[in-house]
């Protein structure tokens, strides 16, 4: 890594002011790496940030650098890293624990208050040149995984995170609310898990989403029309599923996908939270507590990227599909204007050249 580089890096200085500026080069802690970093994909939550000023507690308080979804080389090792070394190309796990609290200590890293996520208000994402980070959250690239298979490891965690806790099993029934990345993710994922049938809602005019949902294999497509009830969207996903659904996967954080989802699942079924939407919403909760229908949520991932690259690097699943867009860094503007407004699938920025860093044999 050349001193006289420049690190340029996309960062948010308030509602839809995203600008392209040089910030510090990083030097690696003795446990850290720093890393060039390759391809980011666009998440749900750097749109948050962008559009919103943040979701939830995570407020934006000050310039932040987005991009979390992210694979890269390595540049520099730290003192006391012994697993990775320079060139080495890797994918890039962004939730890491303070390694201290009482949750990180039960293995809930993914919700310490005090870690180091990004982009969180309190740190930075890594949609910029180079980035340094703990050396135990970057997983090394068997040689045929692709750099961009490596960033889109980050939403296939989230996907295994959600399929566990959804206690997907062989034979499950599954409806999945949202055909954007996260819940076309979650379609490949339950499959894997040994769901036979599933079936995806969006809105209609989502369609070319929704197509690449039956190309991924979904057992059932439902395009939700204004006009559509919950009572008809109930019985058109029972209809699909030859019954009501085992486990429902909610991917887009509204409340009528919620509502809808509980609904939909059978008695004793599992329902889990997967997207970020409004901050308050009304839920059928009698309806749920009577039929013992179980709510559970999902926050990133824990301990799931071994898995996602296990998947990905087996041939058991093909996540490259999910790349509609490809912009290089000097376009990021763009390719947040695409990302917000839905017109593609997952959207991935180039920091290097595209294929400058995969093996000579996936160079177009």
């Amino acid at each position: 890594m050349a001193p006289t580089q420049q690190n340029m890096a996309a960062v948010c200085y308030g509602r839809d002011d995203l600008r392209l500026v040089p910030i510090a080069m990083p030097e690696p802690a003795f446990n850290e790496v720093v890393l060039e970093v390759d391809s980011c994909g666009i998440c749900g939550t750097d749109v948050h940030f962008l559009k919103e000023g943040g979701f939830g507690e995570q407020k934006l308080i000050r310039p932040l650098v987005l991009g979390h979804e992210s694979a890269g080389v390595v540049r520099k090792v730290g003192s006391a890293v012994t697993h990775l070394k320079v060139g080495d190309r890797v994918a890039i796990e962004p939730a890491a624990g303070c390694r201290t609290c009482d949750l990180c200590k039960v293995g809930k890293y993914n919700i310490c208050l005090n870690g180091k996520h990004c982009p969180t208000k309190n740190h930075d994402g890594n949609c910029s040149n180079f980035f340094s980070h703990y050396a135990d959250c970057c997983f090394k690239l068997p040689d045929h995984v692709t750099m961009e298979e490596g960033a889109l490891l980050e939403p296939l965690a989230v996907g295994v995170y959600a399929g566990r806790r959804a206690d997907i099993r062989l034979g499950s029934r599954v409806v999945i609310f949202g055909a954007g990345p996260i819940g076309l993710i979650s379609l490949v994922v339950a499959k894997a898990m040994g769901a036979t049938r599933t079936v995806v809602l969006d809105l209609a005019r989502a369609g070319v989403r929704l197509e690449a949902a039956k190309k991924l294999g979904a057992t059932a497509v439902i395009p939700i029309g204004e006009q559509d009830s919950e009572d008809e969207l109930v019985k058109r996903i029972q209809e699909a599923l030859g019954g009501p659904a085992d486990r429902a996967l909610e991917c887009t954080g509204s409340e009528p996908g919620m509502r809808t989802s509980i609904r939909a699942t059978r008695n004793a079924g599992i329902v889990c939270l997967v997207g970020l939407g409004n901050e308050e919403v009304r839920l059928p909760m009698v309806d749920a507590i009577s039929r013992e229908v179980q709510i559970i949520t999902v926050m990133r991932y824990n301990h799931d990227y071994p898995a996602a690259l296990e998947i990905v690097s087996s041939g058991y699943v093909d996540v490259k599909p999910l790349v509609s867009h490809h912009f290089g860094l000097k376009d990021v503007n763009e390719a947040f204007r695409v990302a917000a407004a839905g017109e593609g699938l997952k959207v991935m920025v180039h920091l290097t050249p595209r294929d400058s860093n995969n093996p000579k044999k996936f160079v177009n």
